[in-house]
C-alpha cells in the first residue's frame, strides 16, 4: 500500500536516496557517468532537510512523499534506507515573471513507476499551489528527459526554453506551463479515476 503525505525531516534521507537513484536512472546516457556516480544522497538529504525546516518556519514550500507501507510478500522491494519511493516539492515560482507556482521536483523510483504515484503527488502539489492562489504553475524539464511527455499528457505546454550547464555538459531545459493551475488539478483527477 502506498500513502501520500506531507514530508517530515525524518524523510530527508529517503528523499536523498530517491533523488540520486532517479537521476542515475533517468539521465544515464544523457549526463556524464562520472557526474552521476558522484551524486551524493547525503548531500541531497541535507538540502531536503533544510527545505522541510524552512517550510516548518512558515515558508510556502510544499513537500510530499509517497511512502510504502506493509508491502506483501513478493511485491516490489522497499528501497534500502527508507520507505520513500517517490516525492515532489512545489511552491511559489523561483522566477515570478514566468509563473506564479512551480513544481520544483518530482521523482519516482523505477520499480514504483506506472502506479499513478506521479499523478497523485502532482495532484497534491497543484492543490497546494491553488490554495496559495497561484493562478498558474510551471516545471522545468530537461529536453532529453525521457519522462517529459508525462507533463504534456497532463496538459502542460512548452512556454520557454534555455540552455544550462549540468555536469560540465550544456543541456536544454524547457519550462512546461499549466495555465490555469486547475488544468493540472483536473488532469491528475481524471488520470486517477481512469
Amino acid at each position: 500500500m502506498i500513502r501520500i503525505r506531507r514530508a517530515t525531516a525524518q524523510d530527508a534521507a529517503g528523499m536523498g536516496l530517491a533523488h540520486v537513484a532517479s537521476w542515475r536512472s533517468t539521465y544515464a546516457g544523457i549526463l556524464p557517468e562520472e557526474y552521476l556516480v558522484g551524486l551524493s544522497a547525503v548531500r541531497e538529504a541535507a538540502a531536503y532537510e533544510r527545505g522541510i525546516a524552512r517550510r516548518d518556519r512558515g515558508h510556502a514550500a510544499f513537500v510530499a512523499v509517497a511512502e510504502a507501507e506493509d508491502m506483501p510478500p513478493g511485491s516490489r522491494p522497499v528501497p534500502p534506507g527508507g520507505l520513500v519511493v517517490a516525492f515532489t516539492t512545489a511552491g511559489h515560482c523561483r522566477r515570478a515573471h514566468m509563473a506564479e507556482g512551480e513544481i520544483e521536483t518530482l521523482y519516482v523510483l523505477d520499480d514504483w513507476r506506472e502506479q499513478g504515484l506521479g499523478r497523485r503527488l502532482l495532484r497534491a502539489a497543484s492543490a497546494h499551489l491553488n490554495a496559495l492562489h497561484c493562478r498558474n504553475a510551471m516545471a522545468w524539464v530537461l529536453a532529453d528527459n525521457p519522462n517529459r511527455f508525462f507533463y504534456e499528457h497532463l496538459g502542460a505546454r512548452p512556454a520557454a526554453e534555455e540552455r544550462i550547464m549540468v555536469g560540465g555538459q550544456v543541456l536544454t531545459q524547457r519550462a512546461m506551463l499549466w495555465d490555469p493551475v486547475v488544468r493540472l488539478m483536473d488532469a491528475t483527477a481524471r488520470s486517477a479515476q481512469g
